[in-house]
Formats: C-alpha cells, sequence, structure tokens
C-alpha cells in the first residue's frame, strides 16, 4: 500500500470543507439563540456566574455539534 493510496486528498479536503461548515453551522446556531433569547447569554455566565444557564447552553452546544456531526459522517 502506497501512502497515496493511505493519503486521498479528496478524502482530506472534504473533511476540511464538512468541519468548516459545521463550525459555521454551530456558530449560526449560537447566534440565533443569542438573539431569540431575553438576556445576554455571556454576561449572564461570566459577569452574574449563572452556572444553571452555563450548563443549559453548554448542553446546547453539543447537541448542535453532535446534530452536525452526524449529518456530516451520514
Amino acid at each position: 500500500m502506497s501512502l497515496n493510496e493511505l493519503i486521498n486528498m479528496k478524502y482530506i479536503i472534504a473533511s476540511l470543507v464538512y468541519s468548516i461548515i459545521g463550525i459555521i453551522v454551530l456558530f449560526l446556531a449560537f447566534w440565533i439563540i443569542e438573539k431569540i433569547t431575553p438576556e445576554n447569554i455571556w454576561k449572564e455566565i461570566l459577569e452574574k456566574q449563572n452556572m444553571a444557564l452555563a450548563v443549559v447552553f453548554a448542553a446546547f452546544i453539543i447537541a448542535i455539534a453532535l446534530i452536525i456531526s452526524s449529518a456530516i459522517h451520514s
């Protein structure tokens, strides 16, 4: 098995493109949730130390990331 067979450039490029698209979708979902909620999420988490909101928002980010990764993997 040669090195060219092991490292196929089209798979690397596809992986990079899907990763970039996934990151963009994740940031877009974050931005939409930030606009929908009445309070500024970062202000609540960082300045007011709202740990419950931090946990809920972390779960949201993980859930969106799992959805994106399963969509890319399929």
